[in-house]
């Protein structure tokens, strides 16, 4: 047993001196403030559902020390946002412009649902109108009173 937990100790050891160490900020909070303010506004294009700040893949580390660079070039958060653009295209925005190549985007899932609504109430019309509409007659509401009354006796 103490053979076992000193191996453990020995891989645990050796798999923590492996660890990657954290990336260091900027000597300067400022840049790094923005810095995070202006990727939290754009998505990760290898992972697509983080954004630029939470995502942790090579490529969107490649990306925020760009933007580190270009806030060290003074550069406006307009214009580095219009040179990621330019250069990735409006999918590198969370909430990307409304122009006619991103109609789709803002108004697709609208489309759908309204899509989705109207198959639903057809559907359940047609279901509807498939139920043949039975009228009873006099001699059937008796038999029924009939298979009622004795059901009430026979649980009584």
């Amino acid at each position: 047993m103490k053979r076992i937990f000193l191996i453990a100790l020995c891989v645990m050891g050796l798999s923590s001196a492996y660890a990657n160490e954290a990336a260091p900020l900027a000597d300067d909070p400022l840049i790094e403030q923005r810095l995070i303010s202006i990727s939290e506004e754009m998505r990760c294009l290898v992972c697509q559902n983080e954004s630029l700040a939470g995502s942790r893949s090579d490529l969107a580390n490649d990306l925020r020390r760009e933007i580190r660079i270009l806030i060290q070039e003074g550069k406006s958060d307009d214009q580095i946002r219009n040179f990621m653009v330019e250069r990735y295209g409006d999918f590198v925005l969370y909430r990307p412009p409304v122009k006619p190549v991103t109609w789709l985007l803002w108004i697709g899932p609208f489309v759908i649902l309204a899509i989705g609504i109207a198959s639903l109430l057809t559907y359940l019309r047609r279901r509807n109108n498939s139920v043949p509409n039975v009228t009873l007659t006099d001699l059937d509401n008796q038999k029924i009173d009939a298979l009622l009354k004795s059901n009430d006796h026979k649980e009584g």
